[in-house]
């Protein structure tokens, strides 16, 4: 008798332990891939520059993605997105593969600007405002080597690009970290912020 309590009690409580895991989400993540193919091949033709990650998103038929890239002048935030790609809601439960951003010909007068996620992109368009070849640039990723956790609703910043307001050199800033981007836009004449947001969608809206 006390055999087969123990027995229904172990089996009680497996039942338990397997509901909690069924409960636990499995997270969004996303890491930057600066060695990857696309990038190599991308810089290997001289076309620009790309932002490239490994993006993986779970119950992605549920999901909702935003991806794009704020400018900012003189310190001030222009009012529409340079670009901008929203998807979701896929016929897939899991979404993975590479996403990111290109600048084609960042020297010329009017670049073209492309993002790119799993299972969705766009054609290359022409920037209505192009950058200063005279003013010294930098640009980079915001997150470190490890793969980091987006999380539902949260804005993240994925990465950056920047002009100095002055000829000459460039001051080094670090894009990963949130004071620096704050002095960044507020001292340089251009600034883009590449960023994505993950949303809980329940219908097609």
């Amino acid at each position: 008798m006390k055999r087969l309590y123990w027995i229904s009690t172990f089996i009680f409580l497996l039942l338990i332990s397997a509901g909690c895991t069924k409960d636990i989400e499995t997270p969004a993540t996303i890491a930057k891939t600066p060695d990857s193919d696309y990038r190599n091949t991308f810089e290997g033709l001289n076309l620009g520059m790309l932002w490239d990650f490994e993006f993986y998103l779970p119950e992605a038929d549920k999901r909702w993605v935003t991806l794009w890239v704020e400018r900012y002048e003189e310190g001030e935030k222009e009012s529409e997105p340079v670009t901008q790609l929203s998807y979701g809601m896929g016929p897939k439960e899991v979404e993975e593969g590479q996403l990111g951003l290109g600048i084609i010909s960042p020297h010329l007068e009017e670049p073209s600007v492309f993002l790119y996620a799993p299972g969705s992109s766009q054609s290359p368009r022409k920037m209505t405002e192009g950058f200063k070849p005279e003013f010294p640039s930098a640009w980079g990723y915001a997150i470190g080597e490890e793969k980091v956790e987006l999380k539902l609703g949260e804005t993240m910043v994925l990465g950056g690009y920047r002009q100095s307001s002055t000829e000459g050199s460039i001051q080094v800033q670090d894009f990963q970290s949130k004071e620096s981007i704050e002095e960044m836009i507020k001292e340089d004449h251009t600034m883009l912020l590449l960023k994505i947001k993950i949303e809980e969608r329940t219908d097609a809206k």
